[in-house]
């Protein structure tokens, strides 16, 4: 069989298209940014209108930008087909059916939504905010319908299907709470002891991240080898642990300053007679 090929029209049809896909290319690479961009600074003056904090302007702009990316790489992949006068509506069809038979086994997809959006629109969490939920604890890096991403302390990355967040404990809702206890020696007179402690907390009260005190509570607890005695202030969301850490060194400074023993394990050597 012989076939006439007009390589002419071939090659005149493969530039048409290659054409058509470059542009759509470019397009793609130009609507993208600017579309971001738009969102951002829409959500700026809707956080600025509504007095939204940051953690819940980031979130949306985070959300609203991933929907937008879904919406763009669908008109692309539509676009695209055009070009190659590829029949939308059978796919679409066929799609559907296709999607109706996978949707039995796609329940968990479905449950993430569903749980992401009632996340979302009962603000139970916010990008920065520091978390526990779904078994890991740290600070929330987006917050999407599908999937949560929370980084730990170590510096991993947690992707939490939606779905397997039951119950969310959000710690940065509202001042935090910086708690120290400390143990001295049960010879050492807790009167004097609470005077030189309330002297470091009056120091510690000019700390800008500080709300509320610190303040010396009293006696914790009587242990076996020390009475334990205990300081707590209010400060900014997640500044709590760098105010712990700088109220014990203060204190460590204090009690040493004032000759205040802090037990620690005594060995003692018994001679043999």
């Amino acid at each position: 069989m012989n076939f006439d090929l007009d390589w002419g029209v071939m090659i005149s049809s493969a530039l048409t298209i290659s054409g058509r896909i470059l542009l759509l290319l470019i397009l793609f690479l130009i609507i993208k940014p600017i579309g971001k961009k738009l969102i951002t600074s829409l959500m700026n003056q809707v956080a600025t209108k509504q007095k939204l904090s940051e953690g819940r302007k980031k979130t949306l702009s985070n959300l609203l930008i991933n929907v937008y990316n879904y919406v763009l790489i669908f008109l692309f992949i539509v676009m695209l087909l055009g070009i190659f006068n590829i029949p939308i509506t059978p796919l679409l069809a066929g799609a559907g059916i296709i999607g109706l038979a996978i949707g039995f086994g796609a329940q968990g997809l479905v449950s993430d939504i569903v749980t992401g959006f009632f996340i979302l629109i009962e603000k139970q969490i916010d990008v920065d905010d520091y978390v526990t939920a779904g078994g890991e604890n740290g600070i929330v890096e987006e917050l999407g319908l599908r999937t949560t991403q929370i980084r730990s302390f170590d510096g991993t990355l947690n992707y939490i299907p939606n779905r397997y967040i039951q119950n969310v404990n959000n710690h940065t809702r509202g001042n935090m709470r910086a708690l120290v206890d400390f143990g001295i020696a049960y010879e050492e007179n807790i009167d004097h002891v609470t005077q030189v402690l309330q002297k470091v907390c009056e120091e510690m009260s000019e700390n800008p991240l500080i709300k509320e005190g610190p303040d010396v509570v009293g006696v914790q607890s009587l242990d076996d080898s020390q009475v334990t005695l205990r300081v707590i202030a209010q400060t900014e969301k997640n500044e709590q642990f760098g105010i712990e850490r700088e109220l014990r060194k203060r204190i460590k400074e204090a009690l040493d300053e004032n000759n205040i023993e802090i037990p620690y394990p005594h060995q003692v050597n018994v001679p043999k007679s």
